[in-house]
């Protein structure tokens, strides 16, 4: 039957890219029986399509499907090879936000990728030569056909509750349903959750916010002796971008990767130990975390999949309560990320975006206008703000490749065996001198000492792809461990005239907002957000990532597997399970609000 030998070759193809490109964790004989078995029955639906409608196997069908299906696996690949995860159906719908065709993506091309295709030439060739052979097939033998490849994939998802009861609850670990039902499979299962979500508000009502209104309102809230401190001062808010906290205190021949943030952490209250929690919308989500305390979507962005639904921003806070100007800057355009559309939903005064500068093929690289004259050109709009204001400022220049002019480089390129990890040390000391540029136009405009600076990283830069080079950097071991501390980005928040201290306290970019809100003297209310005020953070709650990983001072969850951060070890699962119960809850609840538009129910008090 001509649909056994290329269903095998997609099978062959399909189950390699599984075990070596998608680095599936593997941690006994029942996964690998899994991802060797969950492919089949997906593989035999999509290519019995060759004859369901006909009385003979139409060899183009099959050879259609064999590309259609190859081009996902090879989109899957791309996608995963930088951000380690998997496409979903709203990524389809912002692909220019997560790089479009160029720099970026050819940077994940390898010459090895040719053999990807390998079994499209060999069917094709197949094909080829028995294209004079007809194959009839009876309706006794399609019925079989089909009854057996269901009855194959309800075997499969049966294995796979198995393995993972909370599969379906828990869909945003995409890694844990790729394993259990395979690639095609998860596709399927994400386009009928990506159908069933704009329902969701339709039907939600007032009465879906008690729940959450309720959870939020029993955790502790505590205050410091900094409440207040920086009350009815000028923020700036400034987005690092790709900045991980490795590269903080680092040197790269003798000479320091980031000198002046160095010097102001001195200075500044400096959190050594906040994570990453962004998704697929990357810096769209750090900013949603930032402004709302809420988790991003699994799928996709909010900015580009929810810029209508009712908020209650840090801007809203802000000007609600103290009576703040809002603003934006960013040297990209302004509908990347759907970015003008959301800012205002999210209450912003002005957006600055690419055309309110002057951009030249000299002072741009990657997406948009480098940092030091972006910043210059910023400050001619920021002198004529409205006083007190909050201004946010999106970085752009470290960006992935990380590309920069020999000009524009401070500092040497580091040596080791990836290119992207030695570029990235010099795109990054060029954005600290950026900032230094930055705050010394702040002193000169006599708006420094009324001003409170935040610094963070949105996400990481280096990839897991790419990791190897940021151990050789940094000297450390390849471990899971060590993988999650480079998920650290920096948080730096310099408040002129305070004394500086380190804090390693544990957190997460959701909890940037409540940390502002102390220190503006703003009591965090009934707004429905996640985020825990840094300087009083209780220690046992886990930081929450969004494919459902968490960290806490003495354990990590990854891959569903219970680490010791002190052993490395793994342990029982069951000393993880109540921190899994939280995540649940909280990433249950934040889907909620956003898919529900549930904030629009909460009248501002």
């Amino acid at each position: 039957m001509p649909v056994l030998i290329p269903g095998f070759a997609l099978w062959i193809k399909t189950v390699i890219v599984l075990f070596v490109g998608f680095s599936l964790h593997i941690d006994n004989l029942h996964d690998a029986l899994l991802v060797l078995i969950n492919p089949i029955a997906s593989i035999l639906l999509l290519l019995g399509v060759s004859f369901y409608f006909t009385k003979k196997i139409s060899r183009i069908t099959i050879f259609i499907v064999m590309i259609i299906a190859s081009g996902i696996l090879y989109g899957d690949l791309l996608y995963y090879r930088f951000y380690s995860d998997y496409v979903t159906v709203p990524i389809l719908f912002q692909f220019k936000n997560v790089g479009g065709i160029g720099p970026s993506t050819f940077e994940l091309i390898s010459g090895w990728d040719i053999l990807f295709f390998l079994d499209l030439i060999v069917v094709g060739v197949y094909f080829w030569k028995t294209r004079a052979m007809r194959v009839d097939v009876q309706r006794k033998q399609k019925a079989g056909y089909i009854l057996g490849s269901v009855l194959v994939l309800l075997v499969t998802i049966g294995i796979g509750l198995l393995k993972s009861p909370y599969m379906f609850a828990e869909s945003y670990d995409r890694e844990q349903m790729v394993k259990a039902i395979g690639p095609y499979n998860y596709h399927l299962y994400d386009i009928g959750i990506a159908a069933g979500k704009p329902f969701s508000r339709t039907l939600a009502t007032k009465a879906d916010t008690k729940e959450t209104i309720r959870y939020i309102d029993s955790t502790d809230k505590e205050e410091s002796d900094l409440f207040g401190i920086a009350k009815g001062k000028n923020i700036v808010l400034v987005s690092m971008e790709s900045t991980q906290n490795f590269v903080i205190g680092q040197k790269v021949n003798g000479k320091e990767i980031t000198p002046f943030l160095n010097s102001l952490i001195e200075d500044s209250f400096y959190f050594s130990q906040i994570y990453d929690q962004t998704a697929q919308g990357k810096t769209s989500d750090s900013e949603f975390m930032v402004d709302n305390g809420l988790y991003p979507l699994a799928s996709g962005s909010t900015f580009v999949q929810r810029p209508e639904n009712t908020y209650r921003a840090l801007s809203h806070l802000l000007d609600e309560q103290e009576d703040y100007y809002t603003a934006v800057f960013h040297g990209n355009d302004k509908t990347f990320w759907n970015r003008d559309k959301m800012y205002e939903a999210l209450g912003y005064d002005r957006f600055y975006s690419k055309e309110e500068y002057e951009v030249t093929d000299d002072n741009s690289v990657n997406y948009g206008i480098k940092d030091i004259p972006f910043f210059q050109q910023s400050m001619d709009y920021v002198e004529d703000l409205p006083q007190p204001f909050y201004a946010r400022f999106l970085m752009l220049t470290n960006h992935f490749p990380f590309l920069l002019d020999e000009e524009d480089q401070f500092i040497e390129e580091a040596d080791t065996s990836e290119g992207v990890v030695n570029r990235y040390v010099t795109t990054v000391r060029y954005e600290d001198e950026a900032i230094k540029n930055l705050i010394e136009d702040f002193k000169k405009k006599g708006l420094y000492d009324d001003t409170v600076f935040v610094f963070y990283g949105d996400h990481y830069g280096i990839s897991e792809k790419y990791e190897t080079g940021a151990f050789e950097l940094l000297g450390m071991e390849d471990t899971v461990i060590n993988h999650m501390k480079l998920q650290q980005v920096p948080l730096i928040i310099h408040v002129p005239g305070e004394e500086g201290r380190t804090i390693d306290t544990l957190g997460g970019e959701i909890d940037i907002r409540p940390t502002i809100l102390h220190l503006m003297g703003i009591e965090s209310q009934s707004n429905l957000s996640f985020g825990h005020n840094l300087f009083t953070r209780v220690e046992n709650h886990p930081v929450i990532f969004r494919n459902g990983d968490f960290i806490t001072e003495k354990f990590l969850y990854k891959n569903n597997v219970c680490y010791n951060r002190k052993s490395e070890e793994s342990e029982n699962t069951s000393k993880c399970d109540p921190y899994k119960e939280i995540v649940r809850k909280e990433l249950g609840l934040s889907d909620d609000i956003i898919y529900g538009d549930l904030l629009r129910f909460i009248k501002a008090e």
